[in-house]
């Protein structure tokens, strides 16, 4: 059998930045080489940055990439990789007309292509457009119906785009059909929680149904709310696992594999789905026979809590860095929720970059100042107090506000600090909010929902615990300082905008409060499904209600990394203004 050395670049590219993504694809290019590799290959869009969003819809982007990807492929020739294949992802455009969609000539196309000899040898487009969650891809493309078969050193290699594995028909059973001896896939899939275990899995089921070793090549890094956790994945045609890349990590897996030789008489016209064989001859001669030397390697998988929070990490570095930001800052209360985001903080952009600021009331207690001062210690971030009391005598000797209005005041002060010393200091506010709280409405708009990003927006209070006891966890481990006082995680949790004031005045319990908004947003169950599952009536309308009535402070709230099935955000779009209420 042939053999085929390839190499799989996970690599991270910045949505845009098209000189900065050419030249990491040339940087990862000349890795792959000096590794002796047959076949390279590179994400989806990974030229352009994915998504691109509305960027999709300028012509001069498209066209940007377009001289973008002639201009690599005249680049790798000149330094001497003329003769290496490359796949990249890139945007594109049609050069027909869509009637079927009411597209014309010109419509953006999410493609790649394969680069050799100095020219763009093949180009093909998404077959399958995903249009569920966060993606639009209905909004901006016209779906490919081509099925590319390249063949490199005597192997057929059949490729697809993402969505294709994901969706049934299409390219996967086409690559059978056209006797194809490897099924490459270049991907963009954002990170959700347990994802690795389905996209596993999905592999598998793909490899069987195409009768050949598929390898799927995934993305690495963040792109606002997303996270792409790398994870790349080849398996042999009976669905065996023979490489597994690192979650979470840029970098190459290279592996040599042993696969069946092209034939002399492959198919060619159209296939299944009606999709068209465009097959394109790159080298028929067969590698000369040589001893496999590289497997790729099976990295490590992370466990739930660890998935989790490298994603915050990844997802948040990613905001500050790309959007050229240097430093950030945010309220350090005491509590649970801004000691997370503050240990995040802490590994995504170092404890000299991360600036905590305790804004202390009268109702503030002694511990919570202590807890929020020993964080500082423990993390090394830099720390000030400043104290809200002043001003808050100020703004009641001139208001006189009672109850609620008093409460949020508070809160509001403590906002405007944050932004005023954002503004004077150049860094940007970070929101310690959690999905919890987000979904019921126990937040102050312009208050504790300032900011420009929030680390565990779409993180259920629940789960913020068990994070934070990870992470102490896993310091202690390594034998580091635990960087979260115990006393902020075994509190109970407190706003203190009033004397003795805890969560439960106001809310049920976490744990029970994030299984109802679990079922509720993450699942769309309705009230009758959500109190059949064992949930008191009163309690699931109660929350139902502040959930429905919180639309409007959610939209004013900032992004924050995406985790789960369904985030606040792009996953989940329902009108401000709305009459509809569930019943029991």
């Amino acid at each position: 059998m042939p053999q085929l050395r390839l190499a799989l670049n996970q690599i991270d590219s910045r949505v845009g930045d098209i000189a900065r993504n050419s030249r990491t694809i040339l940087d990862w290019t000349r890795h792959s080489a000096a590794q002796g590799a047959h076949l390279v290959a590179f994400p989806e869009m990974a030229l352009t940055g994915y998504p691109v969003e509305d960027l999709a819809l300028r012509s001069s982007f498209v066209e940007a990439s377009r001289t973008a990807l002639r201009t690599l492929a005249a680049r790798l020739a000149e330094e001497g990789f003329g003769e290496l294949p490359v796949v990249v992802g890139y945007l594109d455009r049609s050069a027909t007309a869509q009637p079927r969609y009411g597209q014309p000539a010109g419509a953006p196309r999410n493609a790649a292509a394969v680069l050799h000899g100095g020219e763009v040898a093949l180009t093909f487009a998404k077959h399958h457009l995903p249009n569920y969650g966060v993606f639009d891809e209905f909004r901006y493309f016209v779906p490919g119906d081509t099925m590319p078969v390249v063949r490199v050193r005597g192997v057929d290699v059949a490729l697809a785009i993402c969505e294709d594995l994901w969706q049934d028909g299409g390219r996967v059973p086409a690559a059978r059909s056209a006797h194809a001896g490897l099924l490459l896939s270049v991907n963009a899939s954002p990170y959700e929680r347990d994802k690795d275990d389905t996209r596993l899995e999905l592999v598998r089921k793909r490899a069987q149904e195409a009768g050949c070793t598929t390898a799927y090549l995934a993305m690495m890094g963040g792109q606002d709310e997303l996270v792409f956790d790398g994870d790349s994945i080849v398996v042999d045609r009976d669905g065996e696992v023979i490489a597994r890349a690192p979650q979470f990590e840029e970098g190459c897996v290279v592996l040599d594999l042993d696969l069946p030789a092209a034939s002399a008489d492959a198919p060619t016209g159209v296939v299944d789905d009606g999709l068209r064989i465009d097959r394109v001859v790159l080298s028929q001669e067969p590698v000369p026979a040589y001893p496999p030397e590289v497997s790729g390697g099976y990295a490590q998988r992370l466990d739930d809590s660890e998935e989790i929070y490298s994603a915050l990490v990844v997802g948040l570095r990613a905001y500050v860095v790309k959007n050229g930001f240097r430093s950030v800052l945010l309220g350090l209360s005491g509590g649970i929720d801004s000691a997370i985001c503050a240990a995040i903080a802490c590994d995504a952009v170092g404890a000299e970059n991360v600036f905590g600021v305790s804004m202390p009331s009268k109702y503030s207690s002694d511990h919570s100042r202590g807890d929020a001062a020993e964080l500082a210690r423990r993390t090394g971030l830099n720390f000030r107090t400043v104290p809200i009391e002043p001003m808050f005598d100020a703004f009641m000797g001139s208001l006189g506000l009672t109850g609620l209005a008093e409460e949020n005041l508070q809160a509001r002060l403590r906002g405007t600090t944050l932004m005023a010393i954002s503004n004077q200091e150049g860094h940007i506010v970070l929101a310690p909010g959690n999905k919890s709280e987000l979904a019921v409405g126990y937040s102050t708009l312009y208050g504790d929902a300032v900011g420009a990003y929030g680390p565990i927006k779409d993180v259920y209070k629940s789960s913020v615990f068990r994070l934070a006891e990870w992470r102490n966890r896993a310091a202690a481990e390594r034998g580091q300082t635990p960087p979260i006082p115990e006393n902020s995680i075994s509190k109970p949790p407190s706003a203190e905008l009033r004397p003795g004031q805890v969560d439960t005045d106001s809310l049920p319990d976490y744990p029970v409060l994030d299984a109802i908004l679990e079922l509720y947003v993450d699942r769309d169950q309705g009230a009758d499904a959500i109190v059949a599952a064992g949930f008191d009536p009163a309690l699931v309308a109660k929350t139902l209600r502040m959930v429905d009535t919180a639309e409007y402070k959610r939209r004013q709230y900032p992004p924050g990394t995406k985790i789960s099935p369904k985030g606040f955000g792009k996953d989940r779009r329902l009108p401000i203004t709305n009459g509809w209420r569930e019943s029991l």
